[in-house]
């Protein structure tokens, strides 16, 4: 892969966007490659937490416009199905997913940001989804994403006006987890945090929440007693218990 890197630190995977030349505008192939590199994520589980960053001055600005106004509306579909496919994947991921934001994070970055479970920028950061002011509305999930997180007033005020705000603004809206200078220490404490817990639990818990939170309460109550079934007959819950009788920290093995 050229324009994104996939690295793997003791039980965490670091996925960088890489072109920073181009503040890490989202091609085709970018897409293509951040679809692979998901897939690979999904499936390995000594992945306990997932970060999400860009190379260079910005995570993200969004779609290639350079490229895009070289496309048929046939290859602007593609692409826009592309994104949208690539956030539902960043979302679906069973492991934790936590996005580092810097610089810049407008449109598809933006999005890109939404999909992730948590996120923590540098107090400087630009934010917002500014389709809008392109003739075009967001296509991978930011109108369904963006009001889920701070309301459908306030959502339609930033998409249809196109508003940029900046990391402290959006940490009031509830959108960021944190803001620090040093977002990545920030970010992999975050990550050391999750990694600490039973990772079986975690992925239950995130399973529940996402799966509960547009449902009614007993649909919602249902799904979550079906995610603790789960966790019953685990190793990892008899060693959360064995090691508390003997004061010790748990070894968690994800089974």
């Amino acid at each position: 892969m050229q324009n994104v890197r996939l690295e793997k630190e003791g039980g965490r995977a670091i996925l960088t966007l890489n072109r920073p030349d181009n503040l890490n505008a989202l091609n085709y192939q970018t897409l293509c490659e951040l679809g692979e590199a998901l897939e690979a994520i999904r499936y390995d589980r000594s992945i306990r937490a997932v970060l999400l960053r860009g190379e260079g001055k910005g995570f993200c600005v969004g779609a290639d416009l350079k490229e895009r106004k070289t496309l048929t509306d046939d290859q602007v579909r593609r692409n826009v199905h592309k994104i949208r496919t690539v956030c539902d994947q960043l979302e679906a991921l069973p492991q934790p997913t936590i996005a580092v934001l810097h610089g810049y994070a407008f449109g598809g970055g933006f999005e890109l940001a939404l999909a992730c479970d948590f996120r923590y920028a540098h107090p400087e950061t630009k934010m917002g989804l500014t389709e809008v002011s392109l003739g075009i509305i967001p296509g991978a999930g930011g109108t369904i994403r963006l009001p889920k997180l701070i309301g459908k007033a306030k959502a339609k005020e930033l998409i249809m006006m196109a508003k940029r705000i900046e990391a402290r603004e959006a940490e009031q809206l509830g959108l960021l987890n944190g803001t620090a200078e040093n977002v990545w220490e920030l970010a992999l404490e975050a990550a050391r945090r999750l990694e600490e817990m039973a990772p079986l639990a975690v992925i239950q818990a995130k399973h529940a929440i996402d799966h509960g939170f547009d449902v009614d309460t007993q649909t919602g109550m249902a799904i979550e007693n079906k995610a603790y079934e789960v966790l019953i007959p685990t190793e990892d819950r008899v060693e959360a218990l064995e090691a508390f009788s003997e004061k010790r920290k748990p070894q968690f093995k994800g089974r």
